[in-house]
């Protein structure tokens, strides 16, 4: 006996993969990864730091997403400018990109913006709030979470973007603009993502104030902390991957 596969099952079946741009080892996609996979969304991982090529096409993805890094997009490396040229050519073509932190400042200098230095580093666990008439991307999540930030610059928005998010030390935390989502924020982070962080550049920690945590204050109810952040992730995923699922 045969049984017909239900249409979702047929789409994600015929869905070409996501392609994840990795900058660094230790900032890999974390809890996208678990997000796909769950939803049986296929996905390839191009590992920039082991010095994998980047790949021009777009027509044999889905989307794209850019994960961070501790370098700037303004450092002269190699890759940043194919990584420009490739975000601005989905964004015409209407490809959805996505981008966290280092991947979102990538969006916002490939579509026009500038990134400098934040006025404050934020790192740690921080609130996040929503701006106005943000519906549109943002629906079902409360008017403030709590989100995890590990950065020194921030981006301004492009022409046309509309901006999304914004915290107490970052007025910038994420923007729109056509398929493109743009964040300042890490909302991919796990709890092993997070102590490996928080020893890795323990120096960055030495010198805690209110936009900047120390490790203790970090990890305190880690699982917690994780847990709300990635209920906020699954309605941004969720509704970034519209224009592929629906």
């Amino acid at each position: 006996m045969t049984f017909d596969l239900c249409p979702l099952t047929l789409i994600l079946n015929r869905m070409k993969p996501i392609r994840i741009f990795r900058h660094v080892a230790c900032e890999g996609p974390g809890y996208l990864a678990t997000f796909l996979d769950r939803a049986g969304i296929p996905w390839e991982l191009v590992a920039v730091d082991a010095g994998e090529a980047i790949p021009g096409a777009l027509s044999d993805v889905s989307g794209l997403v850019f994960m961070g890094g501790p370098m700037s997009v303004n450092d002269p490396l190699p890759w940043i400018g194919a990584e420009l040229a490739l975000i601005r050519r989905a964004s015409e073509a209407d490809v959805p990109v996505l981008g966290h932190c280092l991947g979102g400042q990538l969006i916002a200098k490939a579509l026009g913006g500038a990134v400098g230095p934040n006025a404050v580093r934020e790192i740690g666990w921080h609130p996040v709030e929503r701006l106005p008439d943000t519906d549109a991307w943002l629906e079902g999540l409360p008017a403030t979470f709590t989100a995890f930030h590990w950065h020194g610059e921030t981006f301004s928005l492009p022409a046309g973007a509309v901006p999304l998010l914004r915290s107490a030390h970052c007025e910038n935390q994420a923007f729109a603009i056509g398929n493109t989502l743009a964040l300042q924020c890490h909302v991919e982070m796990t709890a092993p993502m997070v102590r490996e962080w928080a020893a890795l550049y323990r120096d960055e920690l030495d010198d805690p104030s209110p936009a900047v945590q120390d490790a203790g204050e970090m990890l305190a109810a880690i699982e917690n902390r994780v847990a709300g952040q990635q209920a906020a992730a699954d309605r941004l995923y969720r509704r970034w991957l519209r224009p592929i699922t629906d």
